[in-house]
């Protein structure tokens, strides 16, 4: 009997090692949630998942994800794994860019409206418990809000406050609220109780102009304000110029008191990802791990179905030495380390796992017959364009894409992005999951299965990230599919993550930045490095303070074949330092030697 015991016992250890073991220790943007199908243009018959507009909420050491029209929220012991939680009652409509908030043992939460509308509280959120905290918060003008708000309590002097904004007319608004009166606007007249906060000045803040890298002269819009303190100081964020380009990002203002005034940051946008595949990382919020590690979130574009079409990212944030806000997006949508302990360089989450599949060679079990013009074939989920993808002749099990890396690799993880291609849903039901299996081989003939959602349980992973248990070296990686909803098969990414068995690159042995008449932009370039992959640019207002990064594929053609780019970023009156980095399968090089803009400017500071 002891014996039986015994061996029990060292069962039950050898199960625990394997599932710390197996445990996921990385993540991916975009963020791998069960994004819900939207009913936005159900009328138009147009069905697709998205995700826009995030807030991540730290609440008692539990997190909470609030987002655009999604029925619901989604709840997180450890940030990447995520439990959709539907509330026993609901508003009057399902909540557009809510407004989220954590103080003590309760969590509050408010709807965007130009309506009279409640907050909502919960001190069991996880559960779905909504109560009414107030009836509604009185009518303002016409067309004023408050649209995209976000609440704020300042710990220090216990006073409450809300933050608003969704227009390229109106400005960002703000208002204190009378806890005495359920947090309804201080002050006996609501149309007096609000003011304006700042307004965008694309004239001298090149990123808030609009269009894909801030060409189009079209009127911006700010939206999804935000407020976090620090240091005594109130960094009033927002997102601008618009959701629909790779240029959407955040940006802040600083201030000495919750309504100002605020002075706009010379180091902004604090969240810009204009390259890569997840490009767009606007509208979101700033929050705090378990660690007490910064975060970003924001919102990434799709936009084939409808410009409105998105998702969610996540990126590592900050305040340096000065207090300078800042968000990490380089190599934003590769795989990162899930931090343990508060970190102390903004890099070291990053794993060093690379792209080991762009514009590699893909075959398909099959492919849908479409008009010459569609982008329908397999090579296109290696192009990281999400708004190209393949489609297979039907949509069932056994249909596969397969990858040649070209030579072996170590795979370290991988990435099946979905999209919605002529889809019929417009409710996700429990028949709306995901499932695959992941399959590598040396040789295209035998073949390991290295990862089954098949033996998962059933969830919808329109951003399926994967990181296998164990490295596995292979040249041929293989999606066998199990199962989508609905009529279609679509895939706009099968991304492969781990490094190859060679060097790192060369740094680029030149790099020059030359600041135009127009300050806004600066013309940079730089010399190729043979077999690079792609290169990162990187900049900031000081040579130690190198925030933004721009990544270009080596063969993207906005940069042609000189290497020459014409940035659009950068504010007035501020200098600027670069430098570059290249990268390729096997990791990244060295960064080159810091350069001036050219300007004088940093001579006359």
């Amino acid at each position: 009997m002891k014996r039986l015991i015994l061996s029990f016992y060292f069962a039950l250890l050898s199960s625990f090692s394997f599932t710390a073991h197996s445990q996921q220790r990385t993540y991916c943007n975009p963020m791998d949630i069960s994004y819900r199908y939207n009913f936005e243009q159900l009328n138009e018959k147009i069905s697709y998942r998205s995700g826009a507009d995030p807030v991540i909420i730290n609440h008692k050491k539990e997190y909470y994800l609030f987002v655009t029209i999604q029925g619901g929220w989604w709840h997180s012991k450890d940030l990447v794994n995520w439990t959709f939680i539907v509330p026993d009652k609901w508003p009057m409509e399902d909540m557009c860019a809510p407004a989220a908030l954590s103080v003590r043992d309760t969590l509050y939460l408010f709807q965007s409206t130009f309506e009279q509308r409640p907050i909502f509280i919960s001190t069991e959120p996880q559960k779905g418990k909504l109560k009414f905290y107030n009836r509604w918060l009185p009518r303002l003008p016409k067309d004023i809000g408050p649209w995209d708000p976000a609440l704020f309590h300042d710990d220090d002097t216990d006073k409450w406050y809300m933050y608003w904004g969704s227009s390229n007319v109106y400005p960002i608004f703000g208002a204190e609220l009378d806890k005495s009166r359920n947090l309804t606007y201080a002050g006996d007249n609501p149309a007096q109780a609000y003011k304006a906060m700042f307004w965008l000045d694309p004239y001298k803040h090149g990123w808030e102009r609009f269009g894909p890298n801030h060409s189009d002269p079209f009127k911006p819009f700010t939206e999804g304000a935000w407020m976090t303190k620090h240091n005594g100081k109130y960094y009033l964020q927002y997102g601008a110029p618009g959701t629909e380009y790779n240029v959407y990002g955040n940006g802040t203002y600083v201030g000495k008191d919750p309504l100002g005034p605020f002075e706009y940051a010379p180091y902004n946008p604090v969240a810009y990802k204009p390259g890569g595949f997840a490009t767009g990382c606007g509208h979101g919020n700033t929050f705090q791990d378990n660690f007490g590690n910064y975060w970003n979130t924001g919102t990434t574009w799709i936009g084939y179905n409808w410009g409105m079409e998105r998702r969610i990212v996540m990126n590592p944030a900050g305040f340096d030495k000065d207090d300078q806000l800042f968000a990490n997006t380089r190599f934003g949508d590769f795989p990162h380390y899930l931090p343990t302990k508060e970190w102390k360089n903004r890099d070291e989450l990053f794993t060093g796992w690379m792209l080991l599949s762009y514009r590699k060679s893909v075959t398909a079990s099959s492919t849908i017959a479409a008009a010459p013009t569609d982008t329908l074939s397999a090579d296109r989920v290696t192009d990281e364009n999400p708004r190209t993808f393949w489609v297979a002749r039907q949509n069932k099990p056994g249909e596969t894409l397969t990858i040649d890396l070209g030579a072996d690799r170590d795979i370290k993880a991988v990435q099946v992005d979905y999209i919605d291609y002529k889809q019929t849903i417009f409710d996700s039901d429990s028949t709306v999951y995901t499932q695959f299996k992941i399959l590598t081989s040396t040789d295209n003939k035998k073949w390991k299965v290295v990862a089954d959602l098949g033996k998962e349980p059933k969830r919808d992973r329109a951003c399926a990230y994967v990181e296998l248990e164990q490295p596995t070296r292979a040249r041929y990686v293989r999606y066998e599919h199990i199962y989508v909803a609905g009529p279609t098969l679509a895939i706009n990414a099968f991304r492969v993550f781990g490094n190859g068995l060679g060097k790192a690159p060369a740094t680029p042995a030149t790099l020059t930045a030359k600041r135009q008449k127009d300050q806004r932009n600066a013309d940079i370039s730089w010399s190729k490095v043979p077999g690079a992959v792609g290169y990162n640019i990187r900049w900031g207002i000081a040579p130690d303070k190198l925030y933004q990064t721009y990544q270009f594929w080596h063969d993207d053609p906005s940069v042609g074949l000189n290497n020459k780019f014409e940035l659009r970023a950068l504010n007035v009156d501020v200098p600027y330092y670069f430098a570059i980095e290249a990268f390729d399968e096997n990791g990244v090089s060295a960064l080159s030697k810091v350069v001036d803009d050219g300007s004088g400017l940093g001579k006359k500071q």
